[in-house]
């Protein structure tokens, strides 16, 4: 029963799609778990960039079978167009190929509204939500009174529901907040519409994939987002609604106790967030613009989602032993390599100083980060441009020495790390 996991090690960002995308070569399903369209996976094959918010990015492979997990929530636009796109890729999504939980949830105008609003009202207490909905679509389920995607079956019971879902927000929008309220019936006609459309995709996800995982099917569990904003194990506040974790993975997939075969965290090179939170190795000026990038490539620091600018700093030792330890990671991959390239030195955090104390590991988990002051560790950089590198012993010997020290420091082995944003861009790391 051969069931691998991809998770994010930081907060989100760290180059899971185009790993997915690689690893999927070698699967029969790829599903995702958790999140809704606030996570943004990016993939370039052969000079086309695909930018998916929920469609699994294995999907870009022929072979592979794409599974929305009922552990998401679920944009039907967001879906649609993301469907129709890839088609217009050339990549086939048919009902075959692209599997959604019955039990996922919907994503409404209304939660998108509420949302918007909320973050309004916190004022300078903001915690950076992209406004996608995704918080108050998680509150309705937790609150038992959320739209599933098995609603979308029986359209006359779904527009009942769906009126009364706007209906009770347009209320909390005017009298709490003060906002306009949503049109209702041009809610219920949209998404009537989407519901016709998406009907023939909708399963048992679970049964599915439990039932490859007997047949000896290799499943590929697919996180978004990232360990640092899980909601137990994150900054909290400054988390996501969801579980981004390994063991998220089974529970958003509707499977049991199965054996996991192997648990990738996949990590930059350097720590990058967006939106609020605590950031200890955090770095501004010149340094960080030559992390972050211009924003002219797709693949520089600014969020696939919400295009802003995303916060840089040095790799953080201490908070990615942290995530190999919450998750079970068994091999590390690292991302983005080849923007250390030409940096003469580099610093990695390998513990924190408090009240006169050195600290390895967190006392109280990463929502208690604001008073630590990281201590670096200097190690030397390359000058070279690593982005033609194709095996471990052409890369610099700095570069190689950097992998290692990682290594050292969080206990599992990097497995491969990537010197560009194309999926042949990787290079296999010697034993």
């Amino acid at each position: 029963m051969p069931l691998d996991i991809v998770i994010g090690t930081q907060w989100g960002d760290e180059g899971k799609g185009r790993i997915v995308d690689l690893l999927a070569a070698q699967a029969d399903l790829v599903a995702r778990y958790n999140g809704g369209d606030n996570a943004g996976h990016t993939v370039n094959v052969g000079g086309h960039t695909f930018r998916l918010h929920l469609i699994p990015s294995g999907i870009i492979h022929p072979h592979t079978i794409g599974v929305l997990g009922n552990g998401m929530v679920i944009n039907p636009a967001t879906l649609i167009q993301e469907i129709e796109n890839l088609k217009a890729a050339g990549v086939s999504v048919t009902p075959e190929r692209l599997r959604i939980s019955y039990a996922a949830h919907l994503i409404t105008p209304a939660h998108r509204a509420l949302d918007q609003a909320q973050e309004r009202a916190r004022g300078s207490g903001q915690i950076g939500t992209t406004g996608r909905g995704i918080g108050p679509a998680y509150t309705d389920k937790a609150a038992r009174h959320g739209l599933r995607m098995e609603d979308m079956l029986d359209l006359d019971t779904f527009r009942e529901k769906l009126e009364h879902h706007v209906h009770t927000v347009n209320n909390w929008l005017t009298r709490i907040y003060e906002a306009d309220p949503l049109d209702v019936q041009a809610v219920v006609r949209e998404y009537t519409h989407y519901a016709t459309l998406l009907q023939p995709f909708i399963a048992d996800v679970g049964k599915e994939l439990h039932q490859a995982l007997l047949l000896g099917k290799q499943v590929l569990a697919e996180g978004a987002q990232g360990t640092l904003l899980d909601l137990d194990l994150g900054t909290y506040p400054y988390v996501t609604s969801s579980t981004p974790t390994a063991a998220g993975a089974l529970l958003g997939l509707g499977l049991g106790i199965v054996p996991v075969r192997a648990v990738i965290g996949v990590t930059k090179a350097f720590q990058t967030r967006v939106g609020a939170g605590p950031f200890p190795t955090e770095v501004f000026g010149k340094t960080a613009e030559r992390l972050r990038g211009t924003g002219k490539n797709p693949w520089d620091e600014f969020g696939t989602t919400t295009g802003r600018p995303r916060r840089v700093g040095w790799l953080d030792g201490v908070l990615l032993r942290y995530a190999v330890r919450v998750n079970g990671v068994t091999e590390l991959m690292i991302t983005k390599m080849d923007i250390l390239s030409g940096l003469s030195t580099l610093r990695l955090c390998v513990a924190y100083r408090y009240n006169g104390q050195t600290l390895q590991d967190l006392p109280l988990g990463p929502a208690h980060l604001e008073p630590f002051e990281p201590i670096y560790e200097e190690l030397p950089g390359w000058m070279e441009d690593v982005t033609s590198v194709r095996r471990w012993e052409d890369l610099p010997t700095a570069a190689r020495d950097y992998v290692r020290r990682i290594e050292d420091l969080c206990g599992v082995p990097v497995r491969r790390v990537s010197v560009g944003p194309e999926r042949s861009q990787v290079v296999q790391v010697a034993p």
